[in-house]
């Protein structure tokens, strides 16, 4: 297929999601299941607009992964505050006006927060949050990708990123079932769950397109991406 025919295929998807009200979309997973991958894809195919979090403008981060106790409510704070500033500079209109994907959502950092805080550290943060986090604007639909802690771990290793190198398989099963309890209880907004153990969107075209294909159909509620090549 040349390339002309994978943007014109791309421009009647986009214009199929944008037919269900869908203008942004937020990618949400466990650290190395390739949000920010999907992410910048979809803005990449579907001619939009990419909000991509800055994880290295953390100073923390790093000093967390070596002494978590020590570090993680100036981590989680750090966190938090330039979530909110990055999505304070968005209007509406910003948001809405065409196609935005987005690698995060504003409460992906609670998760992390209950994990790693103390009871005291948590209810500060839960109280700053909180305040925060009304004036954010909500995704049309959030897709939440999930992996194995092992598959995780090997993803991690090869992107090979510094601060990430003393991340433990542990750690990574905990966060995994703190994320799939959040995302079980999830309802504010439709939700897309996609397992990616198998599947490879960054490498695989076909792959990437089935998802997005997926995508132009309307998600009512929680529902599960089921490749089609399994259905057929």
């Amino acid at each position: 297929m040349d390339n002309s025919s994978v943007i014109e295929i791309y421009a009647k998807y986009k214009l199929s999601i944008r037919e269900n009200g869908i203008s942004a979309i937020a990618v949400e997973g466990n650290i190395g299941v390739g949000k920010t991958s999907l992410a910048r894809l979809l803005a990449d195919r579907l001619r939009g607009r990419l909000i991509e979090e800055k994880v290295d403008d953390n100073p923390f981060l790093e000093r967390f992964y070596e002494d978590m106790g020590a570090y993680a409510f100036q981590t989680q704070l750090v966190f938090l505050m330039n979530r909110y500033k990055q999505q304070m500079t968005l209007t509406q209109k910003d948001l809405f006006d065409d196609f935005t994907a987005i690698d995060y959502i504003f409460a992906r950092d609670r998760i992390f927060a209950h994990i790693n805080l103390s009871d005291d550290e948590l209810m500060l943060y839960n109280r700053i949050a909180s305040e925060l986090e009304a004036k954010i604007i909500k995704p049309d639909l959030v897709i939440y990708l999930q992996a194995s802690p092992n598959v995780l771990f090997e993803r991690i290793q090869r992107r090979g990123r510094r601060f990430e190198r003393s991340i433990s398989r542990e750690y990574l099963d905990v966060l995994n079932d703190a994320f799939n309890h959040f995302f079980f209880n999830y309802a504010e907004t439709p939700l897309l769950v996609v397992n990616t153990d198998a599947l490879d969107f960054v490498s695989d075209e076909k792959q990437f397109a089935d998802v997005v294909r997926r995508i132009t159909q309307p998600v009512r509620g929680t529902e599960y991406y089921v490749p089609s090549w399994e259905t057929s």
